[in-house]
């Protein structure tokens, strides 16, 4: 593969990502209890588990978002290594990344043998 093509790849995967983190974002813009339509106000409250539901897929997309935004961020630095010139070379060994993995993680910053020791 020639870097217009792992670019292409990496744009790619920017804009997906991109549209993920604007998604997630854009779900919990108000309160849980604009989100429930909370009647509190009026005496009336929503059912405790209404509120735990609701709190806990807001904390899950929380979680899904921050893991979005660290994978852009991940993407963003593989772009900045192929506008520099060391794309494509582990960051432990300096050994080439296997073409194959490129393919498979295009932002991968180690070879695989590197990456399995660093986990």
């Amino acid at each position: 593969m020639q870097a217009d093509e792992y670019r292409k790849l990496l744009l790619g995967e920017r804009e997906r990502l991109t549209k993920a983190v604007e998604h997630l974002h854009g779900d919990n813009l108000g309160s849980i209890e604009d989100e429930l339509g909370e009647l509190s106000a009026a005496g009336v409250d929503n059912h405790m588990g209404d509120t735990a539901s609701a709190t806990y897929d807001r904390e899950l997309d929380a979680g899904l978002e921050q893991s979005a935004q660290h994978a852009l961020e991940e993407v963003d630095a593989a772009i900045a290594r192929l506008d520099g010139g060391t794309y494509g070379v582990c960051e432990a060994c300096g050994d080439p990344i296997a073409p194959d993995r490129l393919v498979a993680i295009p932002w991968a910053r180690r070879c695989i043998d590197d990456q399995r020791r660093s986990e």
